[in-house]
């Protein structure tokens, strides 16, 4: 029971920046450790639209943001690599869009049917595995929530649905994590911020 608490502890001691602009919530979370964190939350819905992790690098220099939940980010148009290379817009995209009640992920363009798709928890690996049965997409990743607070993955909290080409995973949030939002959405509201 600490690792929540300790993750807990973290944000509250963490240094935070809030503007609230565009219907939006927006907290930047500097870390002691130089990690920094950026949140996106509605405001009519309090739900989490983006959080964003960089951290520094050995030698001191900014990581880029790597976006942890919401829309990936789009590469930058012009740039030279996109002239000469550019990834398949048919590709799976994985993103992960989270709900009040569950850790929620999205792949779009994922042409193979629900009978041929295969999704299950790896508790030893601490991980959730996509696979189809003709070998053709394989994806492994980790709930980072469940890990930052050393929580056990669930079998019977994942569920997923397959429609138009798009899966879409859930997992349902233990209660640790929903009592740690719910305290958390509660700070983040008493705090003043920029409009």
């Amino acid at each position: 029971m600490a690792a929540p608490q300790c993750w807990a502890e973290a944000l509250k001691s963490s240094r935070k920046t809030l503007l609230i602009s565009d219907g939006k919530r927006k907290i930047h979370y500097l870390f002691s450790d130089g990690k920094e964190m950026s949140e996106e939350y509605d405001l009519k819905t309090d739900e989490l639209i983006v959080r964003r992790w960089r951290h520094r690098s050995p030698l001191g220099a900014q990581s880029p943001w790597e976006v942890e939940v919401g829309e990936p980010s789009v590469s930058r148009l012009g740039s030279q690599d996109s002239e000469f290379i550019r990834e398949s817009r048919s590709n799976p995209v994985f993103m992960r869009k989270d709900t009040k009640t569950k850790f929620q992920w999205i792949i779009q363009n994922l042409a193979y049917q629900k009978e041929l798709v295969s999704v299950f928890v790896e508790p030893a690996e601490r991980s959730i595995v996509i696979k189809t049965s003709n070998k053709k997409y394989y994806k492994k990743f980790h709930i980072p929530d469940l890990d930052r607070c050393q929580l056990p993955l669930d079998s019977a909290a994942l569920s997923f649905t397959h429609a138009n080409n798009t899966l879409t995973i859930g997992y349902k949030k233990p209660k640790e994590i929903l009592k740690g939002e719910q305290e958390l959405l509660k700070e983040l509201k008493g705090l003043r911020g920029l409009t």
